[in-house]
């Protein structure tokens, strides 16, 4: 039965995971499915091996026929749909006056760094850590502080403190928080997202915190927006659909700023409107209003796919430790008790197993003896994978 059919059929929504087949994955021209050759199986890049919502397809269809494919126009669209799903979905009230369009999350990211910094400050980063969290401050003249998350993955305050703290007479002006965090899955609770701001408070740390994955959190954990928790008014938060819906081709974003921090807003280059999507934007605003029934759909699947990953681990790979990710659909493997994987396991499976990896290095300090792998694919295909890559280690 062919993908359109299986979407089209009658009876209990289909597992969206498990629509698309390899061969159909295979078509793909974006560059999970392209930058290796067709032998490997493909668990890297943060894509998921899944097909549009109908709303988003609709609405992109839409503004094709239309013509719309010029500049967008609406600033307060996106930051409007943003407050009804936020609202739905985490109890929180977006002010859209607060917010920025912004083409994409790292742009925003950068933007804002370059509002609130000067060159020769620091920026907090935990780690292990995305790697362009650590890149972007670079290309502003600014160090990177790297404070470790604890054993279990979790904000370790003590590390925070004293990376706050600063070094050399020199402190940090900027912490970088990943909620969830990319790449171990974990979805920080209230409590320590109350103690980071305590601390950022305490020390006159600004707080930037990315949220792309905030929908993606999995049954077992709650989502809490940074924003949310007292003493967060001089902080920034961004958001996309992107990651949610697999929309990362259409690029789209929003800057929420807190009460306080509402006025650096005004510092962000004001064309950054016009360098968005208009077709992006439509995409995402179309996700976050009518297309939670998929993601509901969604995060099923990946629960699923993350019980799956968990056996199939202890099954064929019972040297790695895995601790089960708690959002999104990446799973941060230590690979450091296997002798034949300690110093590069992405490099191993790629070569040995014809499965690839992201490689742990890219996370930042701790990262060696590490790969990532991304779970959001059809369960055969993980399947396969995971029996390649065990069969690769016991040779």
């Amino acid at each position: 039965m062919s993908a359109a059919t299986t979407v089209r059929s009658h009876g209990p929504r289909p597992d969206p995971l498990g629509v698309l087949s390899i061969a159909d994955l295979r078509r793909r021209s974006s560059i999970k499915w392209q930058r290796y050759p067709p032998d490997v199986l493909p668990l890297w890049v943060a894509e998921m091996d899944v097909l549009p919502a109908s709303p988003v397809t609709d609405a992109v269809n839409q503004v094709m026929a239309r013509g719309e494919t010029g500049y967008s126009y609406s600033a307060l669209e996106y930051p409007e749909a943003l407050g009804h799903f936020a609202a739905r979905r985490w109890d929180w009230e977006v002010d859209p006056e607060r917010c920025r369009t912004v083409s994409g999350v790292l742009l925003g990211y950068y933007e804002l760094l370059k509002a609130i910094t000067r060159p020769g400050g620091r920026v907090v980063v935990n780690t292990p850590g995305y790697g362009p969290l650590f890149e972007l401050p670079g290309h502003l003249g600014l160090g990177v502080v790297e404070a470790p998350l604890t054993a279990d993955h979790r904000i370790d305050v003590a590390a925070l403190r004293s990376a706050f703290e600063g070094h050399g007479g020199v402190r940090p002006g900027v912490y970088v928080l990943c909620n969830p965090h990319n790449p171990t899955g974990t979805v920080h609770r209230a409590d320590e997202l109350s103690a980071v701001a305590d601390l950022a408070g305490a020390y006159g740390v600004r707080v930037i915190s990315d949220e792309i994955l905030a929908p993606l959190v999995l049954p077992g954990a709650t989502h809490v927006p940074y924003l949310s928790v007292a003493g967060t008014e001089d902080a920034f938060a961004l958001y996309s659909a992107s990651k949610a819906w697999n929309l990362s081709g259409l690029k789209a974003a929003v800057t929420v700023a807190g009460s306080e921090s509402a006025v650096d807003l005004r510092h962000l280059p004001p064309d950054m409107l016009y360098g968005l999507s208009h077709v992006g934007v439509k995409a995402d605003v179309a996700a976050l209003l009518h297309a939670g029934e998929w993601l509901d759909d969604l995060l099923v699947a990946l629960d699923g796919n993350r019980r799956l990953l968990t056996g199939l681990v202890e099954r064929h790979l019972p040297g790695v430790r895995l601790r089960a990710p708690e959002g999104a659909y990446l799973a941060w493997l230590d690979c450091r008790d296997v002798p034949r994987l300690e110093d590069d396991p992405a490099g191993f499976f790629l070569g040995h197993a014809r499965v690839a990896l992201s490689p742990g290095d890219e996370f930042g300090a701790g990262g060696t003896g590490h790969a990532r792998l991304n779970f959001a694919t059809n369960p055969e295909i993980l399947t396969e994978a995971l029996y390649r890559m065990g069969a690769a280690v016991n040779l």
